[in-house]
């Protein structure tokens, strides 16, 4: 045995100084194997047959001549496949029934899977369920999504569907100066750049999954109810993930490969195709957004009205929260916000990069844009004069609110205080010029998580928790996390993650995974450091401690818990072809205590690159007659490239609450949120014209005319 004594020397802090993701090297030289690429003998390949209809029943599919195709192992599809259980709630509420597949001849939308074929090979498999004749009958569909359609409805979601305090039509008509403006936004997808992938297998009695997603624990959950399996004979592995953004939960590609590795007892994958991530991978609602505001002549809001709608399929309810941002952004003497969804033949929608916030900014920070125009008031004095200072629909304190803060600092630095107010002034060539600004917030969470802590002979330390690396640089965050708490240089830590057996944590997602697992982390190190203070002996085994936050999480006082920002963009707008280029941004944001500033700084100038491409670029179109995609490839769905990234700027401000165990706030959706509103209010500062349905096409840009000044 060896005796340790913790605290002997002084550890410079880990948290906080920059370091490269220590998977970097595994990453960039092929080591790391994502979940398509791990090996296992005896491996057969799954291929998902979609439906191609958008509204009917199967009649008939025919499967024997595809049986006797070279290599076909299986096909499963609804008269032949394992029964499942749906009526349970799990981590996000009930599942959708998309996940189960196979249970019944309904198709609810195009794009609905409708068999599996298995073969020894994936191209086997890929030609086998190409090869596969399903006869439907088919009905009407109705895909056509519309604000003002009849049968939309409230949701409450995560949150109360419908907000209301004061009387706004009395707000309204005796305000100064009053916006009533419809904005738009459309169908947006993830795309991450690692398709959906699963390998399923049975191991002594014991189902494992080795996946790509965004929690393994919140995997196992669902698999377990689902098969009616008890959670301890399932675990899921997910240790690298290429990019989540809300779209890697549970989805049929995972259920399939255990019905199928349940079927032929030997080892499944299942690898969804760029193509058919567009039907099963989830995605942004377009929404429609009515935003009404009243202001005194000195710009105080008398009066704020927002109301969203959104779509969701026919089998499974999700709202897009739109309205969200107005409950913590700005208060006034009426208050209404509302979420509203209508059901249409699609896919079900679902998380998207700061679902709510990031479409719902883009709304009501046009519109304060537009009611700083009418009262004569800078965009950045307006939002100063109607800070809130309390949660304006919660009436819960602010746990920190330094958007001020990061508003001054960003008009430094960015130069606002040169600004012509005026729009169309500002030429470069054939370039007309504007700048433009928005306010961004995001909640900052945690949710209960378990960690171990383990201390070996050697002097090295072992973190096991069940956390996900999106692509984040989480693992790196942790391990700088775990080596203050241990007073141990970071080489010396070793931090594993995306295993269901490490115990229950939180998913990637909501901006609280790093929150959540840096908080248990930091209890079972700081247990541990402690336990070795004593001179305790060290087995071969090592000494291990083990956390859970749940006492603690539940026990912090309610409040308002928020990340905020401040977006900044220059245009330059062509109005004779239409083209629309951001030439600089600049984001400054309160995020809390910054782990890692140079994984942190990435992720907040991604978030901001999304909303360029959001602003200019993503829009899915949906074809009527056919109820699918027009293009459903990233050559149809445009985003940004190289070329359209112009010099990006991220940096915070000094955000402390010493009420907070933790400190650390979300920073992986913060940087989207605002981002597209700044880049549309600098279009208007270019021109004289408002654009209040995204993107703003340069076809768009043609059609609004020439500069209104």
């Amino acid at each position: 045995m060896t005796t340790v004594t913790a605290g002997t020397s002084v550890q410079a802090p880990s948290v906080g100084t920059a370091h490269t993701r220590v998977e970097g090297r595994d990453k960039v030289t092929g080591a790391a194997r994502y979940a398509g690429e791990v090996p296992f003998a005896d491996l057969a390949h799954g291929w998902l047959v979609l439906s191609t209809v958008a509204r009917g029943r199967i009649r008939d599919i025919d499967a024997d001549p595809v049986l006797a195709m070279p290599g076909v192992l299986a096909v499963l599809e609804h008269r032949n496949a394992l029964r499942l259980d749906t009526e349970y709630t799990g981590l996000l509420g009930k599942p959708d029934p998309t996940c189960a597949v196979f249970q019944h001849d309904r198709v609810p939308h195009l794009g609905w899977p409708v068999a599996l074929v298995v073969a020894e090979t994936s191209e086997q498999a890929r030609e086998a369920a190409e090869a596969l004749v399903v006869h439907y009958e088919q009905e009407p569909h109705d895909t056509g999504f519309d604000g003002e359609h009849p049968d939309a409805y409230p949701v409450d979601g995560h949150m109360p569907g419908v907000t209301e305090k004061g009387d706004l039509d009395a707000e309204l008509a005796s305000s100064d100066a009053v916006v009533d403006a419809e904005y738009t936004t459309p169908e947006e997808h993830h795309n991450p750049m690692e398709p959906h992938a699963a390998t399923a297998r049975w191991d002594g009695g014991r189902l494992e999954v080795i996946d790509s997603n965004q929690g393994a624990t919140w995997v196992v959950g669902e698999l377990a109810n689902l098969f009616s399996l008890e959670p301890s004979a399932v675990r899921v592995r997910s240790e690298h993930v290429g990019g989540g953004f809300g779209s890697k939960g549970v989805r049929a590609h995972q259920v399939a490969a255990v019905m199928a590795a349940t079927v032929l007892q030997r080892p499944v994958r299942v690898v969804l195709t760029r193509r058919q991530m567009f039907s099963l991978a989830g995605y942004r609602s377009p929404t429609t957004q009515h935003v009404r505001l009243g202001a005194d002549a000195d710009g105080r809001l008398r009066a704020l009205e927002h109301r969203s709608v959104s779509l969701t399929s026919t089998v499974h309810e999700f709202v897009e929260a739109s309205a969200a941002p107005a409950r913590v952004m700005y208060d006034a003497d009426a208050h209404h916000t509302a979420n509203r969804v209508v059901r249409l033949d699609v896919p079900t929608p679902t998380f998207m990069r700061a679902p709510g916030e990031a479409p719902g900014s883009f709304a009501l920070e046009a519109a304060l844009d537009e009611l700083a125009e009418k009262c004569g008031l800078d965009p950045i004095e307006l939002r100063l004069r109607n800070e809130p200072d309390k949660g304006p629909v919660s009436g819960l304190p602010f746990a920190g609110r330094n958007l001020p803060d990061c508003l001054r600092e960003g008009a430094r630095r960015f130069g606002w205080a040169d600004r012509d107010p005026r729009p169309g002034r500002r030429r470069d060539g054939r370039w007309l010029l504007g700048t433009g600004m928005a306010a961004a917030s995001f909640p900052s969470g945690a949710a209960p998580s378990t960690a171990t802590a383990t201390a070996h002979p050697d002097g090295t330390y072992t973190v096991r928790i069940s956390a996900a690396d999106i692509g984040t640089g989480a693992r790196t965050a942790l391990t700088l996390v775990a080596a203050d708490a241990l007073g141990a240089p970071p080489e010396r830590v070793r931090v594993r993650i995306g295993d269901s057996d490490f115990g229950p944590a939180m998913i990637a997602g909501g901006s609280m995974g790093t929150r959540s697992w840096s908080w248990a982390v930091t209890a079972a190190a700081g247990e541990l450091r402690e336990r070795l203070a004593l001179g305790v002996d060290i087995p071969p085994e090592g000494v291990t401690v083990r956390s859970d936050t749940t006492a603690a999480i539940g026990a912090l006082a309610p409040a308002e818990r928020h990340s905020f920002g401040a977006q900044f963009a220059e245009v330059a707008v062509d109005v004779t072809t239409g083209e629309v280029r951001v030439r600089r941004m600049l984001g400054v944001f309160a995020a809390g205590r910054i782990v890692n500033p140079l994984t942190a700084r990435n992720q907040l100038r991604g978030g901001m690159i999304w909303g360029i491409s959001m602003a200019l670029h993503e829009e899915a179109v949906r074809d009527r007659a056919s109820g699918g995609h027009v293009g459903a490839d990233l050559a149809g769905y445009h985003v940004a490239t190289h070329a359209d990234v112009p010099h990006i700027e991220a940096d915070w401000i000094d955000d402390t609450d010493p009420a907070d165990p933790v400190g650390i706030k979300g920073i992986g959706e913060i940087g989207i949120v605002g981002a597209a509103a700044a880049v549309a209010n600098a279009v208007w500062h270019a021109t004289g014209v408002r654009h209040r349905s995204l993107p703003i096409r340069p076809d768009r840009v043609i059609l609004a005319g020439a500069p209104r000044v």
